[in-house]
């Protein structure tokens, strides 16, 4: 690994300041994917900027309007035994309590996982299938410009992704189909019903990064039940082929998926 600065940041100000002095500077949030990739010679960052004082960044609340507002510096795990998200969005906290293993979920944060957008990550499923707002420096992102593609979103070089706030659901639940070693989904459907009768359904492990099911989505609203979704297919072009399996493996996975995470959020409504 090549040598770098370290910086321990104790404002967002610093942050920003530091992100715009024209240093090669990259956030570290839990340092799940970044170090591993330096470790690879992947990237070769000229300073890291260490997030984890910042309390600003950090907390799960309900706000003033009713939404959820989570801190983009909570742990996986932390947000898994987390009692307010356990309350509200059952689901949710399942998802974080499933991502990769002990070690992962006390240092793995949610900002982090959803700044880095990995097509296999399952936080992007969960906080597009919400319907999120992602809350930076300077501006709100609904979820679906937020994510903009393999690895890709729209923040800034030099903006701080802060928190994420998304309103309660009727029902919402995820699955995954796990990729053996790394636990990263194969395939992965997140799915959220409102209180208006709206349904978003987000797919995850896909070839073009996180992404919804239109067709799904129309087919669920109008009748929330697994049988509403018999007859629609996932098309195998939104699937990459790799070792772990082929696009069209991937494709029937994510049907069978869909249907089995309606059963999931009507059986954790009823418990």
């Amino acid at each position: 690994m090549r040598e770098f600065e370290y910086c321990r940041a104790r404002s967002v100000d610093e942050v920003l300041r530091w992100l715009r002095d024209g240093t090669d500077s990259k956030l570290l949030a839990g340092g799940q994917s970044l170090l591993g990739a330096m470790k690879l010679g992947l990237m070769a960052p000229e300073r890291l900027i260490d997030l984890q004082g910042l309390a600003e960044l950090r907390g799960c609340a309900a706000t003033a309007g009713g939404e959820l507002q989570l801190g983009a510096m909570q742990s996986h795990a932390s947000l898994a035994r987390h009692a307010l998200l356990r309350g509200l969005v059952p689901g949710l906290a399942r998802l974080a309590s499933h991502i990769a293993d002990e070690q992962v979920r006390s240092q793995g944060t949610l900002g982090g996982s959803l700044a880095n957008a990995d097509p296999a990550a399952c936080w992007p499923a969960g906080m597009l299938a919400l319907g999120a707002t992602l809350v930076t420096d300077r501006r709100e992102l609904p979820a679906d410009e937020f994510f903009t593609g393999f690895f890709s979103t729209a923040l800034e070089p030099d903006e701080l992704l802060c928190s994420v706030r998304l309103r309660r659901p009727r029902r919402f639940a995820y699955a995954k189909f796990e990729q053996a070693a790394s636990r990263f989904a194969l395939v992965g459907v997140a799915l959220a019903q409102f209180d208006d009768g709206a349904v978003r359904v987000a797919l995850t492990g896909g070839a073009h990064g996180v992404q919804r099911l239109p067709a799904f989505e129309q087919a669920l609203g109008q009748r929330f039940a697994a049988e509403a979704l018999q007859g629609l297919k996932v098309d195998a072009a939104l699937m990459s082929s790799d070792v772990h399996g082929e696009a069209d493996y991937r494709a029937h996975l994510a049907g069978v998926l869909a249907a089995r995470v309606v059963q999931d959020a009507l059986t954790l409504e009823s418990t």
